[in-house]
């Protein structure tokens, strides 16, 4: 089954796909939703599932692997996320993460994922398709 792990992101093509489908996105400093529109090398990016992880290539970057189902009950790391007219409860991936997306996508951002407690985005952004 083909899903977008990451909003905007390229399509994944594997059995546990639909899993994850629209379960990350890249935010702004301001947390606010990072599309193809502001992003458009975002659907260039090499991604799978692989080993528990979402595994992350770009031509000239190391490759990147984000654990899949950790459930941080870190507080420090939970915020809010804008997402069209939604708020999102989400989780930060980390300095490490949003560094490699910062250099990538050549502007300052972060990856996000949508807490386990609530639903994912079931529909693209505004003006976006899926």
């Amino acid at each position: 089954m083909s899903a977008h792990p990451i909003i905007d992101g390229p399509s994944v093509d594997s059995p546990d796909a639909s899993l994850y489908h629209h379960r990350w996105l890249v935010v702004d400093e301001a947390a606010r939703f990072v599309g193809v529109s502001q992003a458009p090398t975002l659907p260039d990016l090499g991604l799978s599932l692989a080993h528990g992880c979402l595994v992350l290539k770009a031509p000239g970057m190391l490759r990147l692997d984000v654990v899949l189902d950790v459930i941080e009950d870190d507080a420090s790391v939970r915020m809010q996320a804008q997402f069209d007219d939604q708020s999102l409860d989400v989780i930060d991936e980390g300095e490490l993460v949003a560094a490699w997306f910062s250099n990538y996508l050549g502007t300052p951002c972060r990856l996000v994922k949508v807490h386990p407690d609530q639903a994912p985005p079931d529909r693209a952004p505004l003006g976006h398709a899926s």
